[in-house]
Order: structure tokens, then C-alpha cells, then sequence
């Protein structure tokens, strides 16, 4: 007999598993600490556990401070044990969900999470995936990997329903960096295999969050999540390619966007760039249009925007090279230092940043490639680059003055943007992060 009831998850002193202990998995441990539970997270990486055990962060918008408050207070603590996932009421899954090479989602990190989970899996507990992917991926992929453990957890509808386990999907909100809405603030979606799960999952998290949303399945879940990023996705290749065509046309469509804003009503603005990054709105429609096609539909006009926006990095560097071709100077040969790898403003995060990407391109072609990111003074090996060899470079204006071109890829507003303009002999702006320069402005190139 089940031991839990969905009830059950509305009590204090709730033992907690979050599995992944990055942007998403993190913060959403220490919450549950911070409202009185006990969090451990889990992760295979055994440096992020040495770390997190000593008080210590590596992610720079969560204090050390909190970190070593929950842990001294006995309310968290990290481990790479996964047998330990036995004693926990209940287990969120935040664990990357990223593309392969093909452009196809890439579910391992998900199934060999779900296969930990099944082989320590106890009655009552309460499974919960965040990780972001496709519409059918908790009943299709996750419920039967777990009911390999011989629990069932049945699809249905019925308010109630006999089930050993729960299983719900929630996605995941976070805006690393975003200090108006943090985790507590951003209302949370809740999806549940069955109405037990669904109780169950709207329970827990409501002690963490102000608002709980519960929605009639898990399906419906993951495609909140996926409208949430694909909207910004196609409106981001909208302006991007209205930005490209501005360029040629001589128009400002920074002006263009700050100008329409002013309408109060049926505008929303978006703003261009050198490409896309995080880990959701670069990666999101191509999750949707693969599964797309298991139901012979082509999601075109998605299609499309995503090819827009992974387009970006090559007109960034085309840019580049008709910028020194106009000053009688070869892209090869040439020394490029590229200011900011983060894939926004004033934050640690490089996932999917299009910095990366303009990086190996301006290689391929034979640039002198440099960086520097207050964020990050050293690169490493990642998914798909290996910068380890690269680290942040000096701005200081002699050393700006040694490069062919300065191009600005994250508007960090550590940058001081006169200054480097004043040095620099090109620079040619993504961001617009030099709309307020009054000198040398002849020295600037937007792309």
C-alpha cells in the first residue's frame, strides 16, 4: 500500500532530492531548505559536490553565505550517492536536455536519471521531472523506465486512482541573473501523470513558490513550457532579421524597436543579436519540430525562426570581415578580441552563448581570436568547444589598441564602452552597447 498520500507532501520536514546541481537544480534545493525541509542534491560531478559541502559556490548569483547557512542548519547537503535517493519523499529531476550534433534532442542525461531513480524507487515517492523537453517525454520515456522498478503508476484521469508512485512533470522558470523574479516569485506549473500525482506535486511546490498552476496532464506541461521559450525564440529571429535588413536599408532598428514601444497596447519589444544562448530558447524548437514530425506536421514558421537565430553567429562574422576588408585588412591574420562569452548581460553562464560559436568560426578562418568576460577568467572543455587554452584577455587600452577589431558579443555593463571605443582602432557592436559613446563614433560598426 502506498505509504504517501498526495496530502502527505503538504507536511513539514519533507526529505528532498534534486537531482543536478546547476542553474535550475541548485537554487530550487536551497528554496526548499530556506521553507524548512531537508534538500540533498545530487550530481555526478564529484568537484560540485566537494564544493557545495564546503560552503562553497560556482554559480557567482548564489552566495556562498547560503549555502553554508542551509548546510550548518542540517537542511542541505550534496552528494554523488545515488542509492540515497531511497530516503527521499520527493525527487525533482533538473538535469540538461541539450541537442546533438544533428540538432535532435539529446534525452541521455534524462534516461540514465530515470534509471537511478527506478533502481532505488520506494512506494510514495513522488517523481517529478523539470528538465525542459518535448510534449510526451514523462509518459512516454520517463514512467516506463521508473515502472521498471514493478511500481505503477497509471495514466489516467479519475480524480482517484490507485497508484504506487507519483510522477509529474514541472518546468523549470529560472532567469539566472533576473533579481526581480526569482524562484519564489515566478509561478510554477504542475502537470501530473494522474490527478493523485498532479495533488501531489501541487502540494510540495507550494511551499516553495507563491503560486501553483496545475494543468490537466504532464503533455500539457512540457508544451507550456515550450510556447514560453519558442515565443521569444521567433520573435528574437523576427527582429533579427528585421535588423539585418536595417543594416542594409541605413536604418537604426534600435531606434526602430525603442520607438514602437511607445504604442501602450499589441506590442511587446524584442531585442537583436549575434545569436541566441541559455540552455531553453536556442534548443526549444527543435525539440518541438522533432516531435513535430512523429505526427506528419512540419512546424515551418518555427522552423524557420530557429534557422534565423542559428544563423546569427555566421552574419556576425561576415560582418567582421567586410569591416576589415573596407580597411584594406584580411579576416585572416587579423586579431579579433570578442568581449563577453556569458550569453547575457552580467551573468556566469555561458550555455549555448553564441560567443562560442563566433569564436570556432572566427578560427575556421584563420583570425587571431582572443576574449575577455569579467564572469570568466579562464574558458574549459565544454559539450561541443574546448577553449581550455583560452583565457580573459587585458582591455586596457594598450592592449586594445593591438587588435584589428573589438567586437562586442555580451553587453556586460562592467564595460567601460567610451573607453574601449577611444582604444580600440574598430569595433563593431551586436548589442547596441554603444548607443551612448559621444567619441570616435566613426570607429563603430553594428552588426
Amino acid at each position: 500500500m502506498n505509504p504517501r498520500t498526495p496530502e502527505f507532501f503538504a507536511g513539514q520536514g519533507l526529505q528532498i532530492a534534486v537531482i543536478g546541481c546547476g542553474y535550475v537544480g541548485l537554487p530550487l534545493a536551497l528554496r526548499f531548505a530556506e521553507v524548512g525541509h531537508h534538500a540533498t542534491g545530487f550530481d555526478i560531478d564529484p568537484a560540485k559536490v566537494a564544493k557545495l559541502n564546503s560552503g562553497e559556490t560556482y554559480i557567482r548569483h548564489i552566495p556562498a553565505e547560503e549555502i553554508r547557512r542551509w548546510r550548518d542548519a542540517g537542511r542541505f547537503e550534496a552528494t554523488a550517492d545515488f542509492q540515497r535517493l531511497s530516503q527521499a519523499d520527493a525527487i525533482l529531476i533538473c538535469v540538461p536536455t541539450p541537442l546533438d550534433d544533428r540538432r535532435e534532442p539529446d534525452l541521455t542525461y534524462v534516461v540514465e536519471t530515470a534509471r537511478a531513480v527506478s533502481r532505488t524507487l520506494q512506494r510514495g515517492q513522488l517523481v517529478v521531472l523539470e528538465s525542459t523537453t518535448y510534449p510526451g517525454t514523462t509518459d512516454e520515456l520517463v514512467l516506463p523506465i521508473l515502472e521498471e522498478s514493478g511500481l505503477r503508476c497509471p495514466i489516467a484521469h479519475a480524480e482517484e486512482v490507485a497508484t504506487d508512485f507519483f510522477l509529474a512533470f514541472s518546468p523549470e522558470r529560472e532567469d539566472p541573473g533576473n533579481v526581480e523574479y526569482t524562484l519564489r516569485k515566478i509561478p510554477k506549473v504542475v502537470g501530473g501523470i494522474n490527478p493523485p500525482s498532479r495533488r501531489a506535486a501541487s502540494a510540495l511546490y507550494a511551499h516553495a513558490v507563491a503560486r501553483v498552476v496545475s494543468v490537466s496532464s504532464t503533455r500539457t506541461a512540457e508544451m507550456v513550457k515550450l510556447l514560453e521559450n519558442i515565443f521569444r525564440g521567433v520573435n528574437i529571429a523576427l527582429v533579427n532579421e528585421l535588423k539585418m535588413l536595417s543594416l542594409r536599408m541605413g536604418v537604426d532598428i534600435w531606434e526602430v524597436i525603442e520607438t514602437a514601444s511607445t504604442k501602450p497596447f499589441g506590442f511587446m519589444p524584442f531585442w537583436p543579436g549575434p545569436g541566441l544562448g541559455g540552455h531553453c530558447i536556442p534548443i526549444d524548437p527543435f525539440y518541438l519540430s522533432w516531435k513535430a514530425r512523429e505526427y506528419d506536421f512540419a512546424t515551418r514558421f518555427i522552423e524557420l525562426a530557429g534557422e534565423i537565430n542559428v544563423a546569427m553567429p555566421y552574419h556576425v562574422v561576415e560582418a567582421i570581415a567586410e569591416a576589415l576588408n573596407e580597411r584594406e585588412k584580411s579576416l585572416k591574420g587579423s586579431r579579433v578580441l570578442v568581449l563577453g562569452v556569458a550569453y547575457k548581460r552580467d551573468i556566469d553562464d555561458l550555455r549555448e552563448s553564441p560567443s562560442l560559436k563566433i569564436i570556432e568560426l572566427l578560427q575556421q578562418r584563420g583570425a587571431r581570436v582572443d576574449y575577455n568576460d569579467p564572469y570568466f577568467p579562464a574558458l574549459h572543455k565544454m559539450r561541443h568547444y574546448d577553449y581550455s587554452h583560452l583565457r580573459s584577455a587585458d582591455i586596457g587600452p594598450q592592449s586594445l589598441a593591438r587588435y584589428d577589431c573589438v567586437l562586442i558579443a555580451t553587453d556586460h555593463s562592467a564595460y567601460d564602452y567610451q573607453a574601449i571605443v577611444d582604444a580600440a582602432p574598430l569595433v563593431l557592436d551586436s548589442r547596441n552597447a554603444t548607443r551612448s559613446v559621444t567619441r570616435n563614433r566613426q570607429k563603430i560598426v553594428r552588426c
